[in-house]
């Protein structure tokens, strides 16, 4: 889902070395010291409090924000920055019916300020309530029409709500401040149009689960041209490749090739003119390597030897956390409220006629090692090399049950069936209210009705996989 717009100090003039000039700048460790140094001498500053207190949101420090910004409204409730950046902080915190009452009290005091306006969008997105969210960031954008967070977050608002002409259209704007010359592209982007005679590069944008869920607009984008040359991260390579066979795939390692145009994977649905009822390749666009899904297939039966099942079980992956992609914030904070611990699913582990077979990749993988009581659990994760091998392990398996990451996207991409958990402020693809989705048909979706507590999810969850093991008994 979108995220808060942020804060920054007045863009009034600062004096050279201030903690806000610094803090503009993007020197923000720079301006950390210089706001503390202030502090130390006027502590009950409560411009400086703010300030400071927005700063540390930006640093993640959701506690220490608290605690700096309450001080802020103590020492000036009527100081409308230190009310948003207090919203700001409790939105991160997932406190939403207190960021509410933050956000108005910012608006009593200012109620033409944009942030909080846009903020308090968010907040209502992350609920599911996109229609009065979008009267917010409306209202931000006549404020601030070149604001490209708030136009983001509007963008984000019209996407969960399933309108995706207007949603992709408007999420457009994110190219204002991130061009896409950061890509090493310095020639027009495609905007649909038909390219005969010319090269279009289509190429990486988000994480590995964004490439693999947008890849499947590259055959109709292939179709209006021309050539197309697909540039991807090399772990992607294989499967990309085994997919779309008549498609040039490349690795960002490799030097750019002659292009005459170039789109961002996630562009492509604005290209084509995508809505809910034209994405395409629901059923799956993915395939997996035949040789080694046999492979897999048959290490299988030893799997079943070492771990004594007596008849052939449900073989179900599983994936508990995502990559925290620290170098960018917003995935990073997202991540760190979708991901969880293989001890959420201990209620699974008492399912008779189950194998779970661990597909977690990075940080949290060696939980594996330790499953909950009575989990039988395999970890081959050491041979899976590419996300070629990863595909064909799970097209091997009957299930796979995962948080919201890329191996939930290869799965439902083959047309596998996925049980996905999903955090409560769940991502927009998914829209709200649902429990199926229009990108795979294959996908089910276990949503939070509470922030943070898995509880639910692994409660109906666990209901489900019991009665599906029961069928094949």
């Amino acid at each position: 889902m979108s995220q808060p717009a942020g804060s920054s100090p007045e863009q009034a003039l600062h004096p050279e070395g201030s903690g806000e000039a610094l803090h503009l700048a993007g020197r923000l460790d720079e301006a950390a010291a210089a706001y503390r140094l202030r502090l130390a001498a006027t502590p009950n500053d409560a411009r400086t409090l703010s300030n400071y207190g927005g700063l540390l949101n930006a640093f993640s420090r959701f506690d220490d924000a608290h605690a700096v910004l309450l001080r802020a409204v103590t020492s000036d409730p009527r100081l409308p920055d230190a009310w948003s950046n207090l919203g700001n902080t409790l939105l991160h915190l997932q406190r939403y019916d207190d960021a509410i009452e933050a956000y108005r009290t910012c608006l009593r005091h200012n109620p033409a300020h944009a942030l909080a306006l846009s903020n308090l969008g968010v907040l209502l997105d992350h609920r599911g309530a996109h229609e009065l969210a979008q009267k917010f960031h409306q209202v931000a954008i006549q404020l601030t029409p070149d604001n490209v967070k708030t136009r983001t977050n509007y963008a984000i608002s019209l996407l969960a709500q399933g309108d995706y002409l207007a949603g992709f259209r408007e999420y457009e704007w994110r190219w204002t401040t991130y061009s896409s010359r950061s890509y090493g592209m310095t020639v027009p982007q495609w905007k649909g149009a038909p390219f005969p005679d010319r090269t279009l590069m289509i190429h990486t944008e988000g994480g590995f689960g964004d490439m693999i869920q947008f890849a499947r607009f590259i055959p109709q984008a292939a179709q209006r041209g021309g050539r197309v040359v697909v540039r991807a991260r090399r772990e992607l390579l294989t499967l990309l490749r085994q997919s779309f066979p008549e498609q040039i795939v490349i690795s960002e390692d490799e030097a750019v090739p002659p292009h005459d145009l170039q789109c961002p994977v996630l562009s492509l649905p604005f290209a084509l003119g995508t809505t809910l009822s034209t994405i395409p390749s629901p059923a799956g666009f993915l395939h997996a390597d035949a040789a080694k899904t046999a492979f897999w297939r048959a290490r299988f039966q030893q799997d079943d030897a070492a771990t004594g099942q007596r008849l052939p079980p449900l073989r179900v992956g599983l994936v508990w956390a995502g990559a925290p992609h620290p170098e960018v914030r917003a995935a990073e904070l997202a991540d760190r409220r979708r991901s969880t611990d293989l001890s959420t699913f201990a209620p699974l582990a008492d399912t008779a006629g189950v194998l779970f077979y661990s597909l977690q990749i990075g940080e949290r993988s060696a939980q594996a090692a330790t499953p909950p009581a009575g989990m039988h659990l395999v970890d081959h994760t050491s041979d899976l090399r590419d996300f070629s091998d990863t595909a064909a392990l799970v097209n091997a398996l009957d299930l796979v049950i995962a948080v919201d990451t890329s191996t939930a996207h290869v799965a439902a991409g083959l047309g596998k069936p996925v049980w996905m958990l999903s955090r409560y402020d769940q991502c927009w693809r998914w829209l709200s209210g649902r429990a199926d989705s229009p990108w795979y048909d294959s996908l089910r979706l276990y949503q939070q009705p509470t922030p943070l507590d898995w509880s639910d999810p692994i409660r109906r969850i666990r209901a489900d996989l019991r009665a599906l093991a029961a069928q094949r008994r």
